[in-house]
């Protein structure tokens, strides 16, 4: 019997398992927090939020409890009044800070391109409508 782990990756493959891992990768929030946690040094819940604008402290939690089930960061809880928690990239979570880098580099460096096309399709869609 053939099972997921014996078949090469394959994106484009819908029983693949490496869907999921993209998919998680490219999410809302992932991307920002590696962003915040890329330095190195342990950051704490708090700093987390502040830095990534808008995220809500329990949507924080979700993605950061998936994060550190997929091996890409630890959870470092010590004992303090009140506890202290911090965050931390594994060396599986250093591995995809280069490509999120060039993904955000590519999104802030184009941005007004961009706008600029979505612009031209709205004008022309609302064209089309009035026709």
């Amino acid at each position: 019997m053939t099972t997921n782990a014996d078949l090469a990756a394959d994106i484009l493959n819908k029983d693949c398992p490496s869907r999921t891992v993209l998919r998680h990768l490219t999410d809302r929030w992932t991307p920002m927090i590696v962003t915040v946690l890329a330095p190195g040094h342990p950051v704490r819940f708090k700093e987390i939020r502040s830095r990534v604008q808008g995220i809500s402290p329990k949507v924080l939690t979700e993605t950061l409890r998936s994060m550190e089930r997929d091996g890409l960061i630890t959870r470092t809880a010590t004992a303090t009044i009140p506890p202290r928690v911090d965050y931390q990239l594994t060396s599986l979570g250093h591995s995809i800070v280069a490509p999120i880098e060039a993904l955000r580099e590519w999104a802030e460096t184009h941005v007004g391109e961009v706008e600029a096309n979505r612009q031209r399709y709205d004008a022309a869609q609302d064209l089309t409508l009035q026709v």
